[in-house]
């Protein structure tokens, strides 16, 4: 290996040209907004930087983000190599990894500034699982939190409540139209409608909570559904169960629905994640490439002078 005598001075510079790297990594985080743009107006985009889209992203994605990260990599890093300072008393070997590594601080710092403006779409990529996983909680929550509802909504006086259990509520309620006939009025007919719904809301939120209605609440709600509906005590018991079982159901299945939408937003985040980080260290290469070859054009500039004669 060639031998190379360096002078007081070229040891005591710096190797880096930080304002060919800074100007390399403008270039290339312009670029890359200005190619992100456009991949969003072509449809060629599924990442948008306001919300999390759980479909994994496909070719034409995957596509455009390997030639963002050519195209703007590739400037960025070119930029940083021609625009360094000349290093003329440095060994070749030197001044090829001092260029290559131009090319890959003007890469980071251009990452850096793009995830910086992309903040918003960072998190709506790598964070959507987390956030979807709420969903299960939040699938459960109106049967788990009904009674609080039921009870807000008799605090508002108008019967129009918002609690998701209404239905069920309803439905054991209604009156056998034969047997109502025959008895005339309910037996509590103290009790309104909103009352005993408040009741019943609250029994099936615990119960769906706990997993199992109890035996007491079981009779108890047939005893409400007999009174208000005319039905033998047997025939209210099998209602209750026959209506339990279909809420339970209702909510085994929104359950299901959430896991579901949490898992496939999982799978979708780390397809989308493990393409992004191929297509970064694509990236990186590049530029530290495109910066070899603006360096070796820098070193080797011809200066063509306009002679008179």
């Amino acid at each position: 290996m060639q031998a190379t005598q360096l002078s007081v001075s070229d040891l005591n510079n710096p190797g880096v040209s930080w304002g060919a790297v800074l100007a390399g990594a403008a270039a290339a985080a312009a670029l890359s907004f200005i190619l992100l743009i456009l991949g969003v107006g072509l449809g060629l985009s599924s990442v948008s930087p306001w919300s999390f889209n759980a479909t994994a992203i496909g070719v034409s994605t995957i596509a455009w983000l390997a030639f963002m990260q050519l195209a703007a990599s590739g400037i960025g890093g070119y930029m940083a190599g021609r625009l360094r300072v000349k290093w003329s008393a440095i060994h070749t070997d030197e001044v090829h990894f001092r260029d290559t590594a131009h090319g890959l601080l003007a890469w980071a710092v251009a990452t850096l500034i793009t995830v910086a403006v992309l903040a918003g779409g960072t998190r709506a990529v790598l964070s959507g699982a987390i956030d979807a996983g709420s969903g299960v909680a939040a699938a459960v929550g109106p049967a788990v939190g009904a009674g609080a509802a039921a009870a807000g909504a008799k605090a508002g006086e108008g019967g129009s409540s918002a609690n998701p259990l209404d239905y069920f509520s309803d439905m054991l309620l209604r009156a056998a139209p034969a047997p109502a006939a025959a008895t005339g009025t309910p037996a509590n007919p103290g009790a309104t409608v909103a009352d005993q719904r408040v009741e019943i809301g609250k029994i099936f939120a615990t119960s769906l909570s706990t997993g199992s209605l109890a035996a007491d609440d079981r009779a108890y709600l047939g005893q409400v559904v007999a009174s208000r509906t005319g039905l033998t005590q047997a025939e209210a018991e099998a209602r209750v169960d026959a209506v339990y079982g279909r809420a339970a159901k209702a909510a085994a299945d929104a359950k299901a629905a959430a896991q579901q939408a949490a898992e496939t937003a999982r799978k979708a985040g780390a397809h989308t994640a493990l393409w992004m980080f191929v297509a970064l260290l694509l990236g990186a290469f590049v530029a530290s490439l495109a910066a070899t070859f603006g360096g070796r054009q820098r070193d080797h500039e011809r200066v063509l002078r306009h002679v008179t004669i």
